[in-house]
């Protein structure tokens, strides 16, 4: 495990690492009401699809602790209150959406249980998820290995470690595992504009692990192709649409280009939890446009005029014909993604344990849901 936890659950609190105070300092807030949790996730003191998607879990079970309700009829009114204030934190990251589904769906099936009952299921079921994507995310790492050439160049955009996840990392777990698989690696980080999540926050957890790394401006990657040569491309994603194109956090899609223009290989690494088979294409994936302070400042220094207006999109959507191949934890998925998403998606659900992690997780699982 990393040395560090974006989110943990202590002492009946939820206990989130503030990433808007990296890399200058450490700081973690401890949350224990909902309404705090979706302020968490609005303002990015949690950020990354898949830790989204967990502290919403875990925001569910803070209502659920906090709620007055004598039956279980008033406890699913609660539940749904605090839903709906989760759900409309971010639109994009499907994963928020997904977790809370999926506890909501839960409890629901436990209806005849008792109050209190209930509320430990609401516990549990984040726990499961939160586990769930520790351990989806050291297979998607494994999976991965043979992609990586030893030793390799790889460019990756935004963050996508254990900060953007419960844990352990997509795009950037992949190129950790590679790492620690003896790899000679050197990962080179697009600072990712305007928030710098590639400069502040993968700059700093590759610090932490002691993995070679070089910055670069985002609009620097196409000269390096050229320059330094680039082996391969790793980014995350914040849904995936039933066609394979991909939502990413903002300049995701000019990289891909990039890519293909120089002939590199664009991976996408992501559970499976952000795929989202309800939305056609791309074109269906909501896009969240946030504030203008966000382009105007960079830090509290303003870089733009008063009066010059800004569209502040902060994800972009890569058309499917960019992306050479879908990283998963049940493996990995090569176009036509229309066709071979589904057919990755049933393989999942023939197996009620999910893939075969390497740990205990499914006694773990066992032992959560059986109340």
């Amino acid at each position: 495990m990393s040395p560090f936890r974006s989110i943990e659950w202590r002492d009946g609190a939820l206990r989130l690492l503030d990433q808007r105070a990296l890399p200058k300092e450490m700081v973690y807030l401890e949350l224990r009401d909902y309404r705090e949790v979706a302020e968490a996730i609005r303002s990015m003191v949690v950020r990354g699809a898949p830790a989204i998607g967990a502290a919403a879990a875990y925001g569910l079970a803070l209502a659920a602790n906090a709620s007055k309700a004598a039956s279980v009829e008033q406890l699913m009114q609660d539940l749904q209150a605090a839903a709906e204030i989760l759900r409309a934190s971010r639109p994009t990251a499907v994963n928020l959406f997904w977790a809370i589904d999926r506890v909501l769906e839960r409890v629901s099936s436990l209806s005849e249980a008792k109050v209190q009952t209930l509320r430990q299921a609401v516990l549990n079921e984040a726990h499961l998820i939160a586990e769930e994507d520790i351990q989806a995310n050291k297979q998607i790492g494994y999976n991965a290995l043979p992609l990586i050439p030893n030793p390799a160049k790889i460019l990756h955009h935004c963050n996508t470690g254990s900060l953007a996840t419960v844990g352990y990392g997509t795009a950037l777990g992949i190129i950790r595992t590679a790492h620690e698989s003896g790899k000679r690696i050197h990962a080179y980080l697009d600072e990712t504009r305007p928030r710098l999540q590639g400069a502040r926050l993968s700059a700093w957890e590759l610090n932490q692990l002691g993995i070679p790394h070089t910055v670069i401006v985002d609009g620097a990657s196409g000269f390096l192709m050229k320059k330094v040569g680039i082996d391969l491309c790793l980014v995350g994603a914040d849904r995936i649409a039933a066609n394979g194109d991909t939502a990413n956090k903002i300049g995701t899609y000019n990289l891909a280009i990039v890519a293909k223009e120089h002939r590199v290989p664009f991976y996408v690494a992501a559970p499976t939890s952000t795929i989202d088979m309800s939305i056609p294409s791309g074109e269906d994936i909501p896009i969240e446009i946030r504030d203008r302070s966000e382009i105007a400042f960079v830090g509290s220094e303003q870089v733009l005029p008063e009066g010059s207006p800004v569209l502040n999109y902060a994800f972009d959507v890569t058309p499917a014909q960019y992306i050479t191949a879908i990283i998963t934890e049940l493996g990995i998925v090569y176009p036509p993604f229309k066709e071979n998403l589904p057919k990755l998606l049933r393989r999942g659900t023939q197996n009620e344990q999910g893939p075969s992690y390497p740990t205990t997780y499914p006694e773990l699982r066992h032992e959560l849901r059986n109340l």
